[in-house]
């Protein structure tokens, strides 16, 4: 009688710690849920970062490519040429070569066998995006291979090639005067006396709280 006791305890005490270890486990869960709900959720990267980031990726898939295998802090100007030209295998825009009969047609009537090319437009803000990611990732700007002088040239070169091969005009943007707001809602901008050959242009807020900004214009000589 007595074993039949001790063993009606024990079963007793076995499905009790079985159902504390089951409630538990429960609770663990749901607290685990309710956490993942109250989490924040990681920054959605903007177009223009998403793209950065792969261009990024790719030119270091580049460098690891490349024979002999390059590091970042050994790259220079002429290798980013290198990259620039290695990706006109992919381009889509055909640029007409001096010979072909619609050298400088913006709208060729029919095909011809002219290469692909990368638009200079894709080229000159694929380096724009890498010279940000390059200094992004640790890089200083006075090493920055994307801002040599021999990448700008060579993006230019590839402009005015591109206009004449392609009859399209380039057109420069143009920068905007430093405008001043007034009461009467006519924007200008207010000239103060040079000081050390440097003209000070005050740009002012139309609003009455909103300080005045200073901007400082080298003198052309």
């Amino acid at each position: 009688m007595s074993a039949a006791v001790a063993a009606a305890a024990a079963a007793a005490a076995s499905l009790s710690r079985c159902s504390g270890s089951t409630n538990s486990s429960s609770s663990g869960t749901q607290r685990a849920h309710h956490e993942a709900l109250i989490a924040p959720s990681p920054p959605v990267l903007s177009r223009y970062e998403s793209q950065k980031r792969r261009d990024w990726n790719t030119f270091g898939q580049y460098l690891k490519n490349h024979r002999p295998p390059l590091t970042l802090s050994r790259c220079s100007g002429a290798h980013v040429l290198e990259f620039l030209r290695y990706l006109d295998q992919f381009g889509k825009t055909k640029v007409h070569a001096d010979l072909c009969p619609f050298f400088g047609h913006p709208h060729p009537p029919a095909p011809c066998p002219c290469p692909l090319r990368q638009a200079w437009g894709s080229l000159d803000a694929l380096i724009g995006r890498l010279r940000a990611a390059f200094e992004e990732n640790g890089g200083q700007p006075e090493t920055n291979p994307f801002g040599a002088r021999a990448v700008r040239l060579y993006l230019r070169e590839v402009r005015d090639a591109q206009a004449k091969a392609r009859g399209i005009a380039y057109e420069k943007r143009k920068r905007r005067k430093p405008q001043l707001e007034t009461a009467n809602g006519v924007s200008g901008h207010v000239e103060m006396p040079e000081s050390n050959g440097v003209v000070v242009v005050a740009a002012v807020g139309g609003s009455s709280d909103s300080r005045s900004s200073l901007m400082q214009l080298s003198v052309l000589n």
